[in-house]
């Protein structure tokens, strides 16, 4: 069998457009690689039990891999939104990445603090954790909401804070079971301004092995990806954006990267 022959990259591309340009086709190539997807799925295994525990930012524990840290933080450069909104707090860390991306982002557009913000909902906020969150030097940028964010006056007051804001992502980590996520995308997906993002995350749920998950309503056929392929099939104004989860290998939200292409 002859050898491909790679395409030739346009001459009047930067150096930059080249390099994002040679990884797209390595990313397109790994992901046909079984070995690639053999390993990553052995360590996904080996690593579910309590391994994104173990890390923090800026002094909050966050509980996500690395690898979506790094490509939350790529699609805040990328699509810069004023807003994000997320459901489920816990420990803080997500609402404290979520809220010094904004400051970055202030500084690269030579501002000193504009009025973006981070808008964070749990139905149970422990007060260690709010104290905590309240205390922290990016608590400026964060607000927050207790109760279900399913709940109709909770889905009517994010609405509202939401009118003031021209880009808005969404971030969707609280209750994990089907129903409570499907409502969630149908409460908060119209927020999403096109070119965002609505991330659901652990929708790995419907990968591991059925009895996987303990102690907890949800677990296979019942979780956030099987909620997202519910949304989509009414959906069309969002799309899987399988490019990150081919590129990342090992992440919590495959199928869970949404891109709002149509408002």
């Amino acid at each position: 069998m002859d050898k491909k022959v790679p395409t030739p990259l346009p001459i009047d591309m930067t150096p930059y457009q080249k390099f994002k340009q040679e990884c797209k086709a390595e990313i397109a190539a790994q992901n046909n690689q079984g070995m690639w997807q053999k390993t990553s799925d052995w360590m996904f295994d080996e690593s579910m039990r309590h391994y994104s525990y173990h890390y923090e930012w800026l002094g909050r524990p966050i509980i996500q891999f690395p690898q979506d840290i790094v490509q939350f933080q790529e699609i805040v450069m990328q699509t810069k939104p004023d807003l994000i909104i997320e459901t489920g707090i816990a420990h803080g860390g997500s609402l404290v990445l979520s809220a010094s991306m904004l400051a970055l982002l202030d500084i690269m557009n030579g501002k000193n603090i504009s009025g973006s913000m981070v808008l964070g909902i749990d139905i149970d906020i422990r007060e260690h954790n709010r104290i905590a969150i309240e205390q922290h030097p990016f608590a400026s940028k964060i607000k927050m909401l207790q109760g279900s964010s399913i709940a109709p006056e909770i889905v009517e007051q994010v609405k509202n804070y939401a009118e003031k804001f021209k880009r808005i992502m969404v971030c969707l980590d609280s209750n994990h079971t089907h129903d409570h996520v499907l409502e969630e995308l149908k409460a908060y997906s119209p927020l999403v301004s096109e070119g965002c993002y609505l991330i659901v995350w652990d929708t790995i749920v419907e990968d591991m092995p059925s009895g996987y998950v303990k102690d907890r309503p949800w677990g296979k056929g019942n979780n956030p990806k099987t909620a997202v392929w519910e949304f989509l099939k009414t959906n069309s104004d969002f799309e899987i954006d399988k490019e990150i989860q081919n590129k990342l290998l090992i992440t919590v939200a495959p199928d869970g990267y949404l891109k709002r292409v149509k408002k």
